[in-house]
């Protein structure tokens, strides 16, 4: 127990150090290495299995051929001979480049494949050779079908469309895998296809999560009656009586600090830095706007600080006129600005080490304060030049981290540490005897106080000279006296973590930011209760009630939570031994089946939360689960690259092993089925599109041409004629995440890998199609769904472990009666790019 809190207190400590992030950066190139692997492998198997049915097939077509025209036997030859070895050749070559995400490496793919000779005069050859054997096989219905589709997987890559006999292709390329698209037959003329923006518009209504896990000091209470804390990248304005929220979302990267002015409505918010989609730095800022209006009135900084801005600290003697910043680069850079002007007043490098605090003086703007790894340092600032002096720890034993620390009534410094104690800090004279006449005060320790087992992450001091202490190890919040005498104490619930951060509704009530991303209300007397909840880790799994206003989310922190779109809050929330990975309602709205990381998938009763079914299919993560919309069929996506297909009874409570759809050569990405539950069409992580016969036992369709006017009863397949145009020129197969089409059929959503959620209108079926584009994220966005009236369109952020909630507006969308209450939420003013 001992060693896992230390580590807790060590690891929320060093967040803003630099061995986390180049920790986060190894585990990022980990992470692309595997893929690559991956992908390598698909592709080599992808491969084989297409050379496996290319001569599986030729005996056959010869033997047909003979049988229609014996004179054509030498011609079908040559086209198999051509085909062989120019096809094969080409395919090996490009399934390489394909699978290897190294430039140096593709280039000398491709080199050794132009030694194949020229593609162009090749392609030209095969098509005149194609063209004559398909006239030759015109006769026969059975063999003109395999002669089509053998034409249509030779196409060359430089084509970026194909014309055949029968109905027409569009091919799309990712990563340079050619991927064919059929057109449906109601589409008469493809390039006449006219793609605009959808009339219809997103505006956030609600956001899920509070981020207390790594960030302190970044939650406050206002005199309107709101709660001001933030997540990802929007900053939330939560009124704890009327359960309404506004949102300042001027942000473009993750909001890491906040504090509040002393004239208790302007705020001042800083962010990281993060990177475009190019991969190129943005720079950060500190933010300075106004909480009644969510105008922002001042922008500090831009282009100085490096990385992120880390802490900010309005000075309090001069009525708020100074800003002090200091950023996350290796030297933690010390700034203090003018606030009106917005120029940079002074600037000092201050540590390498982790800067986890920054204050001034409440009764002296020249003097400020900072603490962070094994240091709290006082500041001087005259002329515009700072003097430092370090707290003398003497006989005391010098902690890993000075947590937090504010000024008493008298003026003393009070820290909170690592090792559980309140240190207070005074002036000490000059030693003369010991250093000599050149000798300065000192800052030192007067008194120590134990105060808790563990770390003490936050400090807030109270009118009348009280002061408020919150645990990390223990999870006690303890009110002392003036002169540190304890007077009262509570303990928080142990599934809301440690105490992050406290803030004082009256002398009474209180609010507790937690590490557990919960923010806590309530009294000593009383106890406290969740007003915010949120994930922990990261978030993959979502699905939305067939008729309800409710929401399953689940991640990598083990939790399995449910939601009320209406009310906003959580109704139940389970932790299971793995953590989840992807989530359906049965039809009926009595059951939610959950896809683990073991293989292993769980079946959920609504309204008791209690598993009421499992099974096991192979030992890879899950990534899909999809009911028939009649509820017959449960249809469960594996990374083993199968798709396991259930008997669904008993109202959802029974499941038993129908088939198994093999021929995926990757995993399985994404997969839907048809309007009438017979078919599935499915995703890989090689780009792959297959379509299944489930009826007909777990089928295979060879001839996916025959798909292409199928209606679908859902549309999450990233890959499809109908969502072709969402994907950007360029694009790697890992852009986006995931889509989702309303139930109206007429609009598209799509989560992708830069922090944005899209809404096309929907078929969107052309390349470079118009979208409107929403911020709000501060990480990969793993998971988009609309609600049952597409009233609302819940997005998923991963790492940032926010749920933001959109409302539909426009064209009609969500205006019956189903329609959820609005007017509930503001946020900042934003146009929408288009």
């Amino acid at each position: 127990m001992d060693s896992s809190t230390n580590s807790l207190d060590d690891v929320s400590a060093d967040g803003s150090a630099d061995y986390p992030e180049r920790a986060s950066m190894m585990e990022v190139r980990l992470q692309a290495q595997e893929d690559e692997i991956t992908l390598l492998k698909s592709s080599l198997a992808d491969a084989l299995r297409r050379i496996r049915i290319h001569d599986q097939l030729l005996p056959l077509l010869k033997q047909q051929l003979i049988a229609v025209n014996p004179s054509a036997a030498r011609v079908l030859d040559q086209v198999c001979c051509s085909d062989g070895c120019t096809s094969s050749g080409k395919l090996s070559a490009n399934s390489a480049i394909d699978g290897n995400r190294h430039p140096a490496t593709a280039t000398r793919v491709r080199r050794n494949s132009e030694k194949l000779g020229n593609p162009e005069r090749q392609r030209k050859r095969l098509d005149k050779k194609a063209a004559s054997s398909a006239n030759l096989l015109t006769r026969s219905p059975s063999l003109e079908n395999r002669a089509k589709e053998l034409i249509a997987s030779a196409g060359s890559p430089g084509s970026r469309r194909g014309t055949y006999s029968q109905g027409q292709s569009i091919k799309m390329f990712i990563r340079g895998r050619p991927i064919t698209m059929y057109i449906p037959s109601n589409i008469h003329n493809y390039e006449d296809l006219k793609m605009e923006p959808p009339a219809e518009r997103l505006e956030l209504d609600w956001v899920y999560g509070y981020r207390g896990r790594d960030c302190r000091a970044n939650l406050y209470f206002l005199p309107t009656g709101e709660a001001v804390y933030f997540i990802a990248c929007v900053i939330v304005l939560y009124h704890i009586n009327n359960r309404t929220q506004r949102h300042y979302r001027k942000h473009t990267d993750c909001v890491r600090c906040l504090t509040l002015h002393p004239d208790k409505v302007r705020v001042a918010s800083g962010q990281t830095a993060g990177v475009d989609k190019d991969g190129k730095p943005l720079q950060p800022c500190v933010h300075i706007w106004d909480s009644s209006t969510l105008v922002t009135l001042q922008q500090i900084g831009l282009g100085t600080f490096q990385r992120g801005v880390g802490s900010v600290a309005f000075s309090f003697a001069d009525s708020g006129l100074f800003l002090c910043v200091i950023d996350d680069s290796n030297e933690h850079m010390l700034s203090v600005w003018d606030c009106t002007k917005e120029i940079k007043h002074a600037e000092v490098k201050s540590t390498n080490e982790a800067v986890l605090a920054v204050e001034f003086n409440p009764n002296d703007s020249t003097n400020i304060i900072t603490c962070g790894k094994s240091h709290v340092y006082f500041w001087t600032l005259s002329a515009g030049q700072f003097t430092k002096k370090q707290g003398i720890f003497g006989k005391y034993k010098k902690p890993k981290f000075i947590q937090c620390f504010v000024f008493s009534l008298t003026g003393d410094v009070l820290t909170g540490d690592s090792e559980g104690n309140i240190l207070t800090w005074g002036k000490s004279a000059a030693d003369v005897k010991t250093l000599g006449k050149g000798a300065k005060e000192t800052f030192q320790i007067m008194q120590l106080t134990k105060a808790h087992e563990g770390s003490v992450f936050t400090l807030c001091t109270l009118q009348g000279g009280a002061l408020l202490s919150g645990g990390g190890k223990d999870r006690k919040i303890i009110r002392w006296s003036a002169d540190l005498a304890p007077e009262r104490e509570c303990e928080i619930p142990e599934k809301f973590g440690a105490v992050r951060t406290i803030a004082n509704v009256d002398e009474e009530e209180l609010l507790v930011g937690t590490t557990r991303n919960a923010i806590l209300r309530g009294t000593f007397s009383d106890g406290f209760v969740a007003i915010v909840q949120g994930h922990v880790d990261e978030m993959w799994g979502l699905a939305t009630h067939p008729a309800q206003n409710i929401f399953l989310s689940c991640g990598h922190d083990r939790q399995v939570c449910l939601w009320n779109t209406e009310e906003h809050k959580l109704d139940w929330c389970i932790i299971l031994e793995e953590y989840g990975l992807c989530a359906d309602f049965c039809p009926n709205g009595s059951v939610v089946s959950v896809g683990l990381s073991t293989g292993r998938w769980v079946v959920l009763d609504l309204l008791t939360s209690e598993v009421i079914s499992e099974s096991t299919d192979g030992n890879e993560q899950l990534s899909v689960m999809r009911y028939s919309p009649d509820g017959s069929f449960l249809a469960v996506g594996s990374h083993d690259n199968f798709i396991y297909i259930y008997n669904v009874t008993e109202n959802g409570r029974r499941y038993t092993r129908f088939g198994r759809c093999n021929g995926h050569s990757s995993f399985i990405t994404h997969l839907d089925w048809s309007k009438d539950g017979k078919y599935i069409m499915s995703n890989s992580g090689d780009y792959e599109i297959l379509y299944w016969d489930i009826a007909a036992g777990c089928k295979l369709l060879r001839n996916r041409f025959e798909s292409k006017d199928r209606e679908w009863a859902s549309y999450t397949c990233v890959l499809g004629f109908h969502v072709m145009g969402v994907w950007l020129e360029g694009s790697d197969g890992t852009d986006i995440n995931a889509l989702c089409r309303s139930h109206s059929e007429r609009v598209v959503a799509v989560a992708d890998d830069f922090c944005k959620v899209h809404l096309f209108q929907y078929p969107c079926p052309k390349p470079k199609a118009p979208s409107h584009k929403y911020e709000g994220h501060g990480s990969h966005v793993t998971n988009v769904c609309f609600t049952h009236s597409d009233s609302h369109l819940l997005s998923m952020g991963g790492k940032d472990t926010c749920i933001l909630q959109w409302r539909v507006i426009g064209s009609g969308m969500g205006d019956s009666g189903e329609r959820l209450a609005s007017s509930t939420s503001t946020s900042s003013p934003e146009p929408v790019s288009s």
